[in-house]
């Protein structure tokens, strides 16, 4: 039997298969704080992400698209720690909310969570601590110590109290990795350097110490090899004994020669130290006593991270595999192998107290009870109180405790043994109990209550019931701690802690009777019983009791108003499923407090309640107006409208809003009958405010049914602003009149629309008012004021007409005049009235249209002068005056031209008929153009309009009559001609005339109208104007005229008049208009861009010898591509600004030589780089090598690297050389001397150069000319860059040249500066052209290559092998599986293949790999099955090998996991087993393994040829409890014992009789007796005897028959002993309950007792005698 391990070790998580890159495993890119989270910054896709596993959540995996350098999550929440170059930043994930954030002041070199709130930064100088609470910032702790420089931090730990801290990191000192500590006391401010590779803090309780102790543990490997783990006290407490250092030899096997501790966490619960080492070695030591208790290897790869693992007080780590993997203590396994193993029963014993550990119970009970016998009692209440899981705590131990009496002086062993359960910790239940009662008892409470608040008792349900007798607070103390809730609540009650109540209920789940216990608070306190009722009703998840029965607790002690409170609280909601309770508050108000019924009905909080019920106790208790509201009967509502005067009237109004139109009307009219004058106000008010629902012609017949004109008045008063009814307006003036309110009457008729006008004027002449106002108004509004006129001139009422247009519409004074007029009034009158209405307000010009329609305009005369004496600037009456004047012929004519305020258009329209000299007078004075027109062409006033169109200068206007469609127009021109110009002096004048004759397109009218104005004597004979017109009209009309004019002219202005002539291509005008005014370069242009001629540009050139001049030239014949005369014309014009033109033109027609003569002279003028570049490109190009070679040695500006690129694309390679040599630039001058043929010169060059191109260029030039050694020393500063590599292998495959590219890239590996390309080239090379060197090339240099190209390459070119060897070297390990398969001849090998199968991660492979070996290697297929057998499914695999009838193939593999109990396995091979033939091996399966189908088999087996399988059947069916079916085949095959053992087997005493029967039949006499023995239980002794005597069978069934009577005989003696003895005991008690007074019996008030009286007890069987 294999030893038990005490450790349990666990693979939580594959971190490669959760998606994670292998690539991303490590210390720089995982962090793990706790058990919970793992955490992974990976590049996808080059976007920076992270990987969150959550283990406590089945391995959940969450990604997020962050960027940072560091990610740590918190240890229990999803809280997350970024850190971004010095940026820190705390997320809550959760929430999605920023915690806080800071932004460092120097780099953080290391970061940890140092407990839930707080974070551990590390810098290069100084440690800090940072809050995740609150706005601070980081806080310095202390500054790095010098051991640690140049070490990487790997940890920072804490104590417990954050008083010590010790900071961890690791440096490679002289071929090992060294570890440094600084561990530092915050209280002493000190810190100490250590060497060290994993430390942590501790805590332990040693014996008899009253506080735990604080340790410091360590581990460190040394450069010599040896490694030691330290445990040493810090902070040590007065009260605990001393702790030991402990230094112990950490072991570390002969091939882990370079491993080191990375990490060390210790278990609080058990006191163990898990050390955990780079190479995947756990370690295992006792805290206190630092015995190594394990050490053992858990992985393969390297361990770099770890943390606590809670769930099992273990640790937790990660591999650079990606494998999570845990250690924790198997705790049923751990003490034995303490104690059995490593021998040590101390370290058992403690460690099993300390984490509660089975295993060590025999030792602590043996002790236990050595000490106790010995009388050792203080040490023995030491082991009872660390015993393991409490197994000597008990009753018992208590009551032996209690059962040894006191010494003197000496503490009672009792309270010695509770006070070591003190000191240990929390006492248990019964000890709790057993405790209280002598403190109570000694009244003792304060010491109970501290040692409640100290959590040293175990409180439960009997320790409260205790308490309670004493101290109801300190038992509901009690009851909370021991979660007894119906004791909590009762306890709360009792000292009224109710809003404590229902908190504490939901908190713990419990649901009291909360009506009862209503019904307790309320008797004691009504008020605090509501507030508790209230919290009921309204708990956040729905009622914990019907309101109803909260009413009924109330009701039942007549507490109306605490019920009303709670009811008004509950039904806020005014909901209609409460109508009942609504109904209920108000009833129990409405006959206790009325008032308080009233102010509810108020408040309208409620609404659903019985209205009908309601409405009757509201009439019944005074209160009707509420009972109005609860009426709808309109025979109730008559009934109540009686008492309105003990309503409000506000409310009564809007109470009216709930009837219909009928029943509101029906009760207005009722009010009104009953008392008009007390009702009439109401009434007005309810009208007015439901006057739209009622309508206003109802009321005011209502009203007028009435007679109430003043209800009329004030109701129709309210709404007639507001209603657009026209019988309201009107209704409401004849109401207005009717009560004297004449002035409302007047606002109505003056502000209202809506009123029927006609109506109202007819009323009101009907009226015959005293104050005829409104009259006035709605005439005056409505035009009517003809009627208005004739009704007062008629009726003597002349006063109101005076009225009229004085005060109330002076403006409609026209309408009345002219109505008087027709009415025939004396003109005096009009006059009088005229002069006696403010003037300002009368309308002229209707005034003067009345007037005029009836020709009395002359009337107007007087008033018209008055307004003139007025100052009046109104043109209608000085309209009127000049028609007056017109008129009456009385000197219009000074009046019209002196006269500015009367309008001339409409005055000259006035005079056309009667006089157009008058009309044009007043036209031209207003400027009325085309009315003007119009007059002067229509009477043949052409002198007139000729003067008129030349002085008004308007152009618009000069164009609509000297369009061609006029058919004055010739007339119009000679007066223009002959009378309008001659007579003009102003210059503008004439310029707008011209103007207007070249707009109308008239040039030889303008030409002859010109020449008599310039040409001839005039005023404008040197006017420039008129001189550039001339010509301009010219040019356009009759050139022929323009050499003329230019030469008869002087004043025009030449520049203006050139541009004009080439515009209209008359070039020698122009240059003649030049030459003449000394423009010589505007001149020189026009011969050569308009005239082209150079020949003629040259002699004028010459002629008047001036540079700019020559510089013109000289650009036309550079356009003409004359280069060397345009280089001549520029040296002589000395001109070199147009230097880059003629470089270009030179270098295009190769006139270099001319080109130089011109450089060298810009030069001379000018220093630019580009004169200079250009000159040394020319002397390049006329192969002036010797001017050039001065040139450069002289001072210059030129760009000879532009110059020497020029020179190389042109071939020029000599100049080219002289020019990069110039500048050093080996780079170019490499290229130039690989043309001239120099290449060792070219690679000389290009080493000086350095510059990859260079060597690229050099490297393609050799290898075109096979020099290879050349080549090659260029290539291999090519190589090296790995983005150059590519091209510079296809340029050798394009050549053919394999062999030199091959030992290019061999000789390249040795570079430093080697890149993982090369040696990938390098291997695709060898797949193409050298494949049997390959693999010797990936084996040395796999790690370096990269695999996909590899990958593909091998693929390409069918080299299996060596994919295989890639695949597996990729971790992929499919691939290389399926490789192997696919091309087996080539690649298979069965040890690689069982080594990569149990890698791959699709499963379907397993199974295609049981095919393959199926197919090709059937003998290996168990050797396969072996490794596979923990990865597969064995139902499929059996289902694989029976669809092709090959399980024999596979027996082995079957045998191995039968264990798993799966059904298809065990039916294989049960299967096979059948075949075989093999009975015994059939029968070992069934009884081993149970998964099968046990029925069928056994029908099988029943009909098989060979008896033991035939057994086999009938011990299925016995399997199965199918006792028939197995004895019968056993029958069948005479096994009659296999028979008889299914009988007995069975219980079964009708299966058991069957058989006793069948062998009686059979004769089977042996048989018999045996079955009577082997189913003796189950025998009838009377069945026996019976059958026994008839078949004569007596001798076989004697010996069952005397064994069965001397049990029978032995029974019976028990009996009677016991009976005797119960007998003794009770004389006994009879004879001591004699000496005592006897209790009465059966009298009043005392208990009936059982045992009173003389009666013996009665003992059933006491006097049995057995009869045999």
């Amino acid at each position: 039997m294999n030893e038990q391990l005490p450790i349990k070790f666990q693979e939580h998580a594959q971190l490669t298969s959760l998606g994670v890159n292998a690539a991303s495993i490590g210390f720089n890119t995982l962090t793990m704080e706790s058990d919970r989270f793992i955490c992974v910054r990976e590049l996808v896709n080059n976007q920076g992400q992270v990987v969150i596993i959550d283990l406590a959540n089945n391995n959940e995996v969450t990604r997020r698209p962050i960027t940072a350098d560091s990610v740590i999550m918190h240890p229990k929440a999803k809280v997350m720690a970024l850190k971004a170059a010095r940026q820190l930043q705390v997320f809550n994930l959760e929430l999605k909310s920023k915690l806080k954030s800071h932004m460092m002041n120097e780099d953080v070199v290391f970061w940890k969570w140092i407990d839930l709130k707080t974070i551990g930064l590390v810098t290069e100088t100084c440690v800090y601590l940072w809050s995740i609470e609150g706005e601070s910032g980081p806080v310095k702790i202390f500054d790095r110590h010098a051991n640690l420089q140049g070490s990487q931090i790997i940890n920072l730990r804490a104590s417990s109290d954050q008083s010590w801290f010790v900071l961890v990191g690791i440096s490679s000192r002289d071929g090992h990795i060294a570890g440094s500590m600084q561990l530092y006391s915050k209280a002493r401010n000190v810190s100490q350097p250590i060497e060290g590779h994993a430390a942590a803090f501790a805590e332990v309780t040693l014996e008899n110490a009253p506080a735990p102790t604080k340790l410091f543990s360590f581990a460190v490997r040394q450069a010599n090899g040896s490694a030691k783990l330290q445990i040493i006290e810090v902070d040590h407490h007065e009260s605990n004994p001393p702790f030991q250092k402990k230094a112990v030899e950490v072991f570390f096997p002969p091939e882990a020669a370079t491993d080191f501790p990375v990490g060390m966490q210790v278990s609080h619960k058990f006191g163990i130290v898990y050390l955990v080492t780079k190479m995947g070695f756990i370690h295992l030591y006792d805290l206190e006593s630092g015995t190594c208790i394990y050490m053992n290897r858990i992985s393969s790869e390297t361990m770099f991270v770890t943390a606590d693992y809670e769930a099992t007080s273990g640790v937790i780590g990660i591999n650079k595999k990606g494998q999570v993997l845990s250690v924790s203590l198997d705790e049923n396994n751990v003490i034995p192998y303490v104690i059995n193993t490593l021998g040590n029963t101390e370290v058992a014993l403690r460690l099993a107290s300390r984490g509660g550990l089975p295993g060590a119970d025999d030792l602590y009970v043996a002790r236990f009870n050595q000490l106790f016998s010995s009388g050792n009692y203080g040490e023995a209440a030491k082991v009872a109180a660390n015993s393991p899981r409490g197994i000597l705590r008990t009753t018992e131990t208590i009551g032996k405790f209690r059962q040894i009496p006191a010494q003197p002086n000496q503490l009672s062993p009792i309270l010695q043994y509770f006070g070591t359960l003190l000191e240990k910790g929390t006492l248990n239940k019964f000890e709790s109990l057993e405790l209280a009662k002598p403190i109570l008892t000694q009244n003792r409470k304060p010491l109970l209550e501290k040692w409640l608040k100290e959590d040293k008792l175990q409180c439960s349900e009997e320790l409260g019931d205790f308490v309670k007798q004493y101290d109801s607070v300190l038992a509901l103390s009690v009851y909370l701690r021991a979660e007894v809730p119906n004791k909590v609540v009762l306890c709360m009650a009792e000292n009224q802690q109710y809003d404590k109540i229902l908190a504490y209920s939901k908190t713990v789940g419990y649901q009291p009777d909360y009506p009862s216990l209503l019904y307790n608070i309320a008797r004691t306190n009504p008020d605090k019983a509501v507030e508790f009722a209230n919290s009921l009703t309204n708990d956040e998840n729905g009622p914990l009791i019907e309101p109803e029965k909260v009413v009924d607790v109330f009701q039942s002690q007549n507490m109306v108003p605490q019920a009303t409170s709670y009811l008004l609280e509950y039904l806020k909601g005014d909901r209609d499923t409460d109508a009942a309770l609504q109904t209920r508050v108000l009833e129990m108000n409405l006959i206790h407090a009325p008032q308080v019924a009233d102010a509810i009905l108020g408040s309208g909080l409620i609404s659903h309640y019985d209205r009908v019920v309601i409405g009757n106790l509201c009439e019944k208790a005074g209160l009707y107006q509420r009972a109005l509201e609860h009426y709808t009967d309109i025979h109730d509502i008559k009934r109540i409208i009686p008492y309105t005067h003990m309503m409000q009237a506000e409310w009564l109004v809007n109470y009216f809003g709930n009837l219909s139109v009928d029943q509101t009307l029906d009760c207005l009219k009722e009010m009104l009958n009953q008392n008009l004058r007390q009702n009439l106000q109401i009434v007005v008010q309810i009208a007015i405010k439901y006057s739209e629902q009622l309508q206003p012609h109802n009321l005011i017949e209502m009203f007028e049914n009435y007679k109430s004109n003043e209800g009329l008045y004030y109701y129709l008063g309210s709404i007639v602003n507001v209603s657009q009814d026209p019988l309201v307006h009107f209704k409401y003036i004849q109401a207005a009149c009717k009560t004297g309110n004449v002035r409302e009457a007047e606002r109505i008729c003056r502000e209202s629309t809506y009123y029927d006008p006609e109506k109202v004027k007819n009323y009101l002449k009907e009226a015959k008012l005293e104050d005829q106002l409104p009259l006035i108004i709605v005439c005056d509004r409505h035009n009517f004021v003809h009627d208005l006129v004739l009704y007062l001139y008629h009726n003597n009422l002349q006063k109101f007409i005076e009225v009229y247009v004085q005060k109330v519409n002076p403006t409609r004074t026209p309408e009345v005049v002219g109505g008087l007029l027709d009415v025939g009034c004396d003109e005096d009158t009009i006059k009088n009235l005229l002069l006696s209405v403010k003037s300002d307000n009368v309308p002229v010009d209707k005034l003067c249209e009345e007037v005029e329609e009836r020709n009395r305009l002359k009337l107007l005369l007087p008033w018209l002068n008055m307004r003139v004496s007025e100052g009046s600037q109104d043109p209608e009456v000085y309209n009127a005056l000049a028609k007056i004047y017109i008129d009456t012929n009385n000197n219009p004519e000074p009046f019209l031209k002196e006269n500015e305020f009367y309008n001339p258009r409409v005055i000259g329209k006035y005079c056309e008929k009667r006089d157009p000299y008058l009309a044009y007078i007043c036209y031209e004075k207003g400027q009325c153009d085309y009315e003007l027109i119009h007059v002067t062409t229509d009477n043949s006033m052409f002198k007139h309009q000729a003067r008129y169109l030349v002085k008004r200068r308007d152009q618009a206007l000069w164009g609509t009559v000297l369009v061609e469609s006029n058919e004055h127009r010739r007339e119009l021109i000679d007066q223009i001609v002959a009378t309008a110009l001659p007579e003009c002096t102003d210059p503008d004048d004439v310029s707008a005339t011209v103007k207007a004759f070249m707009t109308a397109n008239l040039p030889n009218e303008l030409i002859e109208l010109l020449e008599k104005i310039v040409l001839e004597n005039s005023a404008f004979n040197d006017n420039k104007t008129l001189q550039n017109l001339l010509i301009f009209t010219a040019v356009k009309a009759d050139p022929s005229r323009v050499m003329d004019y230019i030469n008869r002219l002087e004043n025009f202005d030449a520049s203006d008049v050139a541009e004009v002539c080439i515009g209209e291509n008359l070039f020698e005008e122009a240059f003649t208009i030049y030459k003449k005014h000394d423009v010589d370069a505007n001149a020189v242009d026009v011969l050569i861009e308009k005239i082209g001629d150079l020949d003629r540009a040259y002699e004028f050139a010459e002629r008047s010898d001036r540079p700019e001049v020559w510089s013109k030239l000289a650009k036309a014949q550079l356009d003409q591509m004359q280069v060397k005369e345009a280089i001549d014309s520029y040296i002589k014009a000395n001109d070199m600004s147009n230097y880059m033109e003629v470089t270009r033109c030179a270098a295009m027609d190769n006139k270099h030589d001319d080109l130089v003569r011109f450089l060298q002279m810009a030069r001379k003028q000018s220093r630019e780089p580009y004169i200079e570049t250009e000159l040394l490109y020319a002397f390049a190009k006329t192969d002036r090598l010797a001017d050039l070679e001065d040139f450069l040695a002289s001072p210059n500006i030129a760009q000879i690297q532009e110059v020497g690129d020029r020179c190389f694309r042109g071939g020029m390679f000599e100049a080219a050389k002289i020019l990069y040599t110039s500048i050093s630039n080996y780079a170019s001058l490499a290229q130039t001397l690989v043309h001239l043929k120099d290449y060792q010169g070219a690679v000389d060059c290009a080493r000086k150069a350095n510059s990859t191109k260079v060597w690229k260029d050099v490297n393609a030039e050799c290898i075109q000319q096979r020099e290879f050694r050349l080549a090659q020393i260029c290539g291999l500063h090519i190589v090296v860059h790995a983005e150059e590599l590519d091209d510079l292998v296809k340029v050798y495959e394009k050549n053919g040249y394999f062999e030199e590219i091959i030992k290019l890239l061999e000789a390249g590996l040795g570079l430093e500066r080697a890149h993982m390309g090369m040696f990938t080239e390098l291997a695709i090379l060898y797949s193409k052209y050298a494949p049997d060197q390959l693999m010797e090339h990936l084996k040395l240099y796999v790690s370096r290559i990269n695999m996909p190209k590899a990958i593909r390459a091998c693929s390409d070119v069918h080299l299996w092998r060596e994919l295989v060897f890639l695949y597996v070297n990729y971790d992929e390990f499919d691939n290389a599986v399926t490789a192997m398969m696919d091309h087996s001849v080539d690649s298979w090998e069965h040890s690689a293949f069982k080594e990569i199968i149990v890698k791959v991660s699709n499963l379907e492979l397993y199974y295609k790999a049981l095919k393959f070996y199926l197919a090709e290697q059937p003998l290996l297929l168990n050797d396969l099955l072996s490794v596979l057998v923990p990865r597969i499914k064995h139902t499929r695999v059996v289902q694989l090998f029976e669809k092709s009838d090959n399980i024999p193939l596979i027996k082995q593999y079957l045998v191995s996991v039968q264990d798993v109990n799966n059904k298809q396995v065990n039916m294989a091979l049960n299967e096979l087993y059948i075949e075989e033939e093999d009975f015994e091996a059939l029968r070992d399966s069934i009884d081993r393994h149970d998964s099968i189908d046990p029925i069928d088999l056994a029908k099988r087996l029943e009909k098989h040829d060979l008896l033991e399988f035939r057994r086999i059947s009938a011990h299925l069916y016995k399997k199965n409890r199918r006792w028939r079916q197995s004895i019968s085949l056993s029958k069948e095959d005479r096994l009659f014992r296999d028979a008889m053992e299914t009988a007995a087997e069975s219980k079964d005493r009708e299966v058991a009789e069957e058989l006793l029967q069948y062998f009686i039949e059979v004769g089977k006499r042996e048989c018999f007796a045996a079955m009577l023995y082997t189913c003796y239980d189950l025998m009838r002794p009377d069945l026996i005897m019976e059958l026994s005597w008839r078949h004569g069978l007596n001798d076989f069934a004697m010996p069952f028959m005397i064994n069965m009577m001397k049990e029978q005989f032995t029974k019976v003696t028990t009996l009677e002993k016991d009976v005797n003895e119960l007998k003794e005991k009770v004389a006994k008690q009879e004879a001591s309950n004699e000496n005592n007074v006897a209790p009465p019996v059966g009298g009043m008030g005392n208990p009936l007792m059982l045992t009173a009286g003389s009666q013996q007890p009665m003992m059933t069987g006491a006097s049995f005698s057995p009869n045999f």
